[in-house]
């Protein structure tokens, strides 16, 4: 602890030298769905042009608490990730948007067409949950969501939940909730947009769409696609290394259809459509091996309400994710005609009933009901061995029957959130949890928050299931997850200054990780275990400060300490240092952006070899070709910087993106 202490100490002292430090309070349009979609206006136009602007009046969010309320009211380190915000990032990825918000980091095995992760707040990437308009899309194989295969040409907002919300959300909620909001069911006249640009590793991306609303009805129409040369996946330390390029296609569409037949009597159907056809070099060394990610998530949401005090929104969702691996050498050994070929379907069928009951403007109640159907179905093969292993899961099904109860209220400068939820899971029983946060206004300018809150993550169907094979092999005697996180907030709000700081503790027991079976062999496959206790403390010093008309400075500084409590050892692939800087300026009509992440060292997750820290530096810039066109340009790694995410595979190097993008 003495050493958090020290690290928290000398990076204050940075930070103080640094002058400002970044905050997250940037307008969305106000949402009239209690989980997902958003209506009405679109304040985020009326913000000045320079980047990040903010308007946190009028910041409305429904994450934190499942009910619309403004992002300054909310209790936690809660952000939002606006339109105008991704659209600074033409041929970017969700990844790249996320990991440059505080206490986030991200990770992948060698370019964006391969799996990705997210780590919140030091815990694992299987510990956040991720939704897609209110649709848990972390899949029951290994509870990873398809972050890659979510394109920013979709989405309208994301909404971020930094701590345990189980008590919310459900499973899988320990370190965040990540809700992505897609495009549409804006209450707006018609509107259009068109983008094309042209890049890097043979890069190109086209998107457009369009979305209206008149006569109680609201559209929204929205498609995209886009390739590349890619660079190669793996290196020279990976034992798959391949010499060649790992390309990828991707391809989205997806909309919305609203009707109001009645005042407060609202249909909506939400639909999206994802697929990333991508190379990697996992399954072989001397074949070109391809994986192909298919999302799919469509919904159907009633919401009426009943009276002043009663709103009722019903909904019912289906979410799937399937991946497919294909190994083009397996086509060359008729006598082995699985070898490499797999596959992995998740569906989920979701169902909800949520009661809002509103007895004042400051005195809410939210009673839910929630169903959860999770399927999968899995060929697995191990190429490794002389006969195929393919096997299927010994369980390929589970339900979950979860009930809630959420109270947020507020008196003068005093306000309270808390909530209680119990999921009743086929497999594992019931799991209870619960949240309580306060919030205190000190002044105007200043505001205190504390809070306490558990959740739980029951092991995925790979984790319990998985064959035997030459690397991994499942562990039916698993137990959940269950994790105790406390908190503390300051934050300093003015018109032009925003300062904030969080001081957290996490506990989680039975943490699985991966470890090798025989630990005296180096070729030991791994199996997860349950340790007894991981305790992940940190603090993050959040912040941005305007100078003048036209100059932001925004930044973050995490300072995490992550540990396995048994051994008194770091977990792998945390860095406990990040420190995130970005400076605005316009200059005329010329919007520029310049971006500083800075990171320590972590430990690979299986080699548990040392990967250094780094240094990236990112520009981007867009300047107005006409009063409907822009061109925009972004250059990432500005200094050609070679770094490290996960031993064995490689990072992008230098490269510039120019886009083109129409608005109307």
């Amino acid at each position: 602890m003495q050493s958090l202490v020290t690290r928290l100490t000398a990076g204050a002292a940075a930070l103080a030298a640094s002058a400002s430090v970044l905050a997250q309070a940037i307008p969305v349009t106000p949402s009239s769905d209690p989980v997902a979609t958003s209506t009405a206006t679109d304040p985020q136009r009326l913000a000045s042009s320079l980047p990040g602007s903010t308007v946190p009046l009028a910041t409305i969010v429904v994450t934190p608490s499942r009910t619309a309320e403004p992002l300054g009211e909310t209790l936690g380190d809660n952000s939002v990730v606006t339109r105008d915000e991704l659209d600074n990032f033409p041929n970017g990825t969700l990844a790249d948007v996320l990991e440059r918000q505080h206490s986030i980091d991200s990770v992948n095995y060698g370019g964006p067409q391969t799996v990705t992760s997210i780590n919140i707040r030091g815990t694992n990437s299987n510990q956040s949950l991720v939704l897609i308009d209110g649709l848990r899309i972390n899949n029951a194989t290994n509870v990873l969501p398809a972050i890659n295969a979510i394109p920013l040409n979709s989405i309208e907002r994301v909404e971020i939940v930094r701590g345990a919300s189980s008590s919310l959300y459900g499973a899988d909620a320990i370190g965040g909730v990540v809700n992505i909001i897609t495009r549409g069911d804006q209450d707006r006249p018609f509107s259009a947009y068109a983008n094309a640009g042209v890049g890097s590793y043979a890069s190109t991306q086209y998107d457009a769409g369009f979305s209206g609303a008149k006569d109680g009805w609201v559209y929204s129409l929205y498609g995209g696609y886009g390739q590349s040369a890619g660079f190669n996946a793996t290196n020279r330390a990976n034992y798959y290394y391949n010499p060649d390029k790992d390309s990828y296609y991707r391809s989205n569409a997806g909309g919305t259809l609203g009707y109001t037949w009645k005042p407060g009597q609202t249909l909506t159907f939400q639909t999206f459509q994802s697929t990333v056809n991508g190379g990697y070099d996992m399954g072989s060394p001397y074949f070109n091996d391809r994986g192909v990610q298919n999302l799919s998530t469509n919904m159907l949401t009633s919401r009426n309400v009943i009276s002043e005090l009663w709103t009722s929104t019903l909904r019912v969702g289906l979410s799937t994710d399937s991946y497919k691996t294909y190994n083009a050498g397996a086509d060359l050994v008729p006598s082995n005609p699985i070898d490499g070929k797999q596959h992995y379907n998740t569906s989920q069928t979701q169902y909800m009933w949520q009661n809002d009951l509103k007895f004042s403007p400051t005195q809410v109640v939210s009673l839910a009901y929630e169903r959860l159907d999770q399927n999968v179905d899995a060929n697995l093969s191990d190429s490794n061995y002389p006969i195929p292993n393919f096997v299927n899961y010994q369980q390929t099904s589970r339900y979950t029957n979860s009930l809630m109860g959420i109270y947020r209220g507020s008196w003068g400068p005093q306000s309270v959130q808390a909530s209680v939820r119990d999921d009743d899971n086929s497999q594992y029983g019931n799991f209870l949890t619960g949240s309580l946060a306060y919030g205190l206004e000190l002044t105007p300018q200043w505001k205190a928050t504390v809070g306490a809150n558990t959740g739980f993550r029951a092991p995925n169907f790979n984790e319990l299931y998985w064959p035997l094979t030459s690397y991994f092999v499942g562990n039916p005697t698993l137990q959940p997850e269950k994790s105790r996180n406390i908190e503390a907030g300051l934050k300093y709000t003015t018109d032009r200054t925003q300062l904030g700081v969080v001081v957290y503790r996490n506990e989680i027991t039975n943490l699985i990780l991966n470890q090798p079976i025989l630990a005296f062999d180096p070729y030991s496959p791994y199996s997860p275990t349950n340790i007894g206790k991981a305790i992940i403390q940190g603090v993050t010093l959040t912040g941005s400060q305007r100078i003048g008309s036209s100059t932001r400075v925004r930044g973050s500084l995490d300072l995490m300490d992550p540990r396995n409590a048994d051994t008194d050892k770091i977990l792998p692939q945390r860095a406990q240092q990040v420190l995130k800087m970005a400076v605005d300026q316009s200059v005329g009509q010329l919007r520029a952006t310049a971006e500083w992440l800075l990171t320590s060292e972590r430990h690979d997750s299986m080699s548990g070899q040392t990967l250094g820290g780094y240094g990236l530096l990112n520009l981007s810039a867009s300047y107005p070709l006409s009063s409907t066109a822009d061109i925009q340009v972004r250059w990432n790694n500005v200094l050609g910087k070679t770094y490290t995410l996960l031993e064995g595979y490689n990072t992008p190097g230098s490269n510039v993106f120019v886009n083109i993008a129409w608005r109307m």
